[in-house]
């Protein structure tokens, strides 16, 4: 039996530029499937308005927040890493670098700056997880130490927005240097008495846990967050157990005593600066 219809052309297909997608980024979809326009999902601090889930953002999303009117000076924006192992996996790590800052337009995977939030100077360092999964290489345990040095020099409190798949790989032993820099930092940062915020965002693991993102006077972040130092699958499969209900959540965290406060994004300028100013104790700004 002969079918009724037979194509004579093979490979006919709508080529990609006739197409009519709808463009992208018009609209953007969470997880548990909530449509949003893109336009009021930045209206909304980008948190979906629905189920109230905080996308992930980078630096120039949360400069924006938490400076005013977005005024700020960059820290060190021209500092960027080289490749002194010459590490080459399926890739050079060079031609990785290359890539991501070609691609993300950022140096490396942290932005540091100083400004002005609620008329006040606050010195920000916000990791981009966009940059190589946010991984903590040389360049951003340096770009953290000299924000920390510009906040000891002007005795102006320091922000630290965490957002990482942890150490860096392709720099090795150089990139565990870092936790331990970081570290020593911000004990500097103690003895001169300036306070040090912590913010964890989605994710904030590995390396990064282990060192200055739970170093902080105060340690808080965004609702939902995936916070720890493996993987829940990772941390599954060694103990050989399940894992406690919304484990490594921010709201596990917390209930266990590893955070202080869980801030919903549209509150996180004014909750940081509240706890500056009781930390300092100076009048509460409003």
């Amino acid at each position: 039996m002969s079918s009724w219809f037979k194509r004579k052309e093979k490979g006919i297909q709508t080529a990609t530029e006739e197409k009519k997608d709808t463009p992208r980024g018009l609209w953007y979809k969470s997880p548990t499937g909530k449509i949003v326009e893109s336009e009021d999902l930045a209206k909304n601090f980008y948190v979906s308005p629905e189920d109230d889930y905080h996308v992930r953002i980078g630096s120039k999303e949360y400069f924006e927040i938490l400076f005013d009117d977005n005024k700020f000076k960059e820290l060190d924006e021209k500092l960027s890493a080289k490749d002194p192992l010459k590490f080459v996996d399926t890739k050079k790590y060079s031609e990785r670098l290359k890539a991501a800052q070609q691609k993300t337009g950022l140096k490396d995977a942290v932005r540091t700056a100083i400004g002005k939030s609620m008329g006040k100077e606050l010195v920000i360092a916000c990791m981009d997880f966009s940059f190589i999964g946010g991984s903590m290489g040389s360049v951003v345990g340096e770009k953290i130490s000299r924000a920390i040095d510009v906040a000891k020099k002007k005795k102006v409190p320091f922000l630290m927005i965490s957002k990482s798949g942890g150490a860096r790989m392709m720099e090795a032993a150089l990139s565990l240097m870092q936790l331990a820099k970081t570290s020593a930092k911000l004990a500097q940062l103690a003895e001169a008495k300036i306070p040090y915020i912590s913010l964890c965002t989605d994710p904030t693991t590995g390396g990064t846990t282990a060192s200055y993102a739970m170093l902080g006077d105060i340690n808080i972040a965004e609702p939902g967050a995936l916070i720890g130092f493996a993987g829940p699958r990772v941390v599954k499969d060694t103990v050989g157990k399940d894992l406690p209900e919304g484990f490594q959540t921010s709201e596990f965290l917390k209930e266990h005593g590893f955070l202080d406060f869980i801030s919903h994004r549209k509150e996180l300028k004014k909750k940081i600066n509240l706890y500056i100013d009781l930390i300092t104790n100076q009048p509460i700004r409003s």
